[in-house]
């Protein structure tokens, strides 16, 4: 059975700067695909090749089983970080528009948008632009729904809304690969394929991809000094709340660092956390 999206050992270098690197990836119908990554791991270039938005330097992008052609690409929902929408017209000439190239009708809207339906898009918030870009990729009921940093700028609230549509596509058949820098947004994931520098760095369920990792953490009165003394060590060190978190470290190494220092506080180990998995994955 063909994958709505099969990418396979892809590389796109921009003259000596290689963006993708290597990189195979598979969507499947009705799951949701986390592509996780910091700024510039290789994300966004990645979508633009799977969805021949741009040429691979070597490997191969197949959607529904052949070349991303227009045809194919009808059947694609896409939210680019740009959102894709006219700001110069309203929210209601922006969804005609969109309902005729698909050719069908405007999806009727929510009362909260139906009552900005005339107002300019440039106008509206970050939120309410992002509500306008899922209704007009969603309007035509896409087998596949690309979605490239779809709550960036949104709220707490907003995002939960958005990935409320999400799931939706997801339980109503369509594949859906979205790319995020929200770790906290990994959970709503069947799937999670983590970049880092072009490469995938770990690929899996949130359980695979932790594993087995653990970090130290230390508990100190005087975390704001240990902090500074672990940091000078070359140790990679992290905060919550008033807790210091070392992913992957030794934590005989750790309390040796801190007591040679004079700072006292209490050293255990703990399982990690997917942002410092992130942490331990991008460091190497």
């Amino acid at each position: 059975m063909n994958a709505l999206v099969d990418g396979r050992d892809l590389v796109k270098r921009f003259g000596s700067f290689t963006a993708v690197d290597g990189v195979s990836l598979r969507v499947e119908d009705g799951e949701v695909v986390g592509l996780l990554g910091a700024n510039g791991a290789g994300k966004t270039t990645l979508l633009r090749i799977l969805l021949g938005l741009l040429s691979p330097t070597a490997g191969t992008a197949r959607l529904f089983g052949g070349s991303p052609t227009r045809a194919a690409l009808s059947r694609v929902g896409y939210v680019p970080q740009g959102l894709g929408l006219y700001t110069d017209l309203t929210v209601a000439e922006n969804l005609a528009f969109r309902a005729r190239l698909f050719g069908v009708g405007a999806p009727p809207l929510p009362d909260d948008l139906e009552a900005r339906s005339a107002e300019i898009v440039a106008g509206l918030s970050v939120g309410y632009q992002r509500r306008v870009a899922f209704l007009a990729a969603l309007m035509h009921h896409p087998a596949l729904l690309v979605l490239d940093e779809p709550t960036s700028g949104v709220g707490p609230l907003g995002r939960a809304r958005l990935w409320d549509t999400i799931r939706e596509a997801a339980d109503g058949g369509a594949g859906v690969l979205v790319t995020t820098h929200h770790l906290e947004e990994a959970e709503e994931c069947d799937r999670l394929v983590m970049m880092a520098a072009g490469k995938i760095a770990a690929e899996g369920s949130l359980v695979d991809i932790v594993g087995s990792l653990q970090a130290v953490e230390v508990e100190t009165d005087d975390w704001r000094r240990g902090l500074d003394v672990l940091g000078s060590a070359g140790v990679v060190v992290g905060l919550a709340g008033s807790r210091l978190r070392v992913p992957g470290g030794d934590p005989a190494e750790v309390r040796r660092i801190l007591e040679d220092a004079g700072v006292a506080g209490t050293v255990s180990s703990r399982p990690a956390t997917l942002e410092e998995k992130f942490v331990s994955l991008a460091g190497h």
